[in-house]
């Protein structure tokens, strides 16, 4: 009796876990979308490379990057070149170069 309430237990933790996971993941997809909009959409990004942690894009109109919103997502910081921005994603710069050329 007491083995099929740990492995009840075990399966519960489980679900948990991967629901976990799984809202995580939306979350990051939602911050990315959050990101190109702040750059003033996908029809503003020309080009993007990374460099360590750093993604950088070049844009249309560097107007329309909303710089403040950047930050509010978690960039350590934002730097302004001519028509480029440089943003210091961590981590995550890999993974937004990804995102943006998968868009296009």
């Amino acid at each position: 009796m007491e083995l099929y309430q740990y492995l009840i237990i075990i399966i519960v933790l489980l679900i948990i876990a991967l629901a976990i996971v799984k809202s995580n993941k939306k979350d990051s997809k939602l911050e990315l979308n959050k990101l190109v909009e702040y750059l003033g959409g996908k029809d503003n990004i020309l080009d993007t490379e990374v460099e360590m942690s750093r993604f950088k894009v070049t844009l249309k109109d560097i107007n329309k990057a909303n710089k403040e919103g950047i930050l509010k997502l978690g960039a350590k910081g934002v730097v302004e070149i001519d028509d480029q921005l440089k943003i210091i994603l961590g981590n995550n710069a890999k993974r937004m170069k990804k995102y943006i050329d998968d868009l296009k």
